[in-house]
């Protein structure tokens, strides 16, 4: 069966490259896959964390992967490390606007995965 231009997914521009869009869509989607990095943007929908906050909460995560996968989210710009008031150590981090744009999706896939855990078990 031939596909039309119409039913390929993947959107080529005018020199026939993938698009930026598609581009930009993978990317995201191996980001937001990397290990840990999902579940601790999930853990800051609530609001902000301290660091041993998130350590106590991500049960598993080890304190090198915890401290890369923050600065992995705080350079992507979806989560914003700020110094707590009098304190030059004591940060919280938390969602930027670009990374609370992403709660529906990781709600949605938390969901999920509670769903196929229950399903996975009868």
């Amino acid at each position: 069966m031939e596909s039309s231009p119409n039913n390929n997914r993947t959107q080529l521009d005018q020199n026939g490259h993938p698009s930026s869009i598609c581009v930009n869509y993978q990317k995201t989607i191996e980001f937001i896959g990397q290990k840990w990095v999902g579940m601790i943007i999930y853990t800051l929908l609530d609001g902000p964390k301290r660091y041993y906050e998130l350590m106590e909460m991500i049960e598993g995560i080890s304190d090198r992967l915890l401290t890369e996968r923050l600065n992995e989210l705080v350079k992507e710009g979806l989560v914003r490390k700020s110094y707590l008031e009098g304190s030059l150590k004591k940060v919280q981090y938390e969602l930027t606007p670009n990374g609370k744009g992403l709660q529906d999706i990781i709600s949605a896939i938390h969901k999920w995965v509670e769903q196929k855990d229950i399903l996975n078990k009868r």
